[in-house]
């Protein structure tokens, strides 16, 4: 099985809301962040914190986001 970025953010916080929709719908995602665990919380918003799901879910959460962005 493969693994795909579904989206990157620029906080945890934002990353973890979208992972918990996708879990919500019964998409597993998993968040990926190199901010030195934790110690260097500022390397989040240079290096970004993906959200990584498996290939053959990605178009169905991509669909689910757009959805929870399109009702804001």
């Amino acid at each position: 099985m493969s693994e795909v970025i579904l989206k990157i953010f620029s906080n945890e916080t934002e990353a973890t809301m979208a992972q918990q929709v996708l879990q919500g719908s019964g998409v597993r995602g998993f968040i990926f962040k190199d901010d030195a665990g934790g110690m260097e919380p500022h390397l989040q918003r240079s290096r970004g914190v993906r959200l990584i799901v498996k290939a053959e879910d990605a178009e169905r959460a991509h669909e689910i986001l757009a959805s929870l962005e399109s009702s804001v």
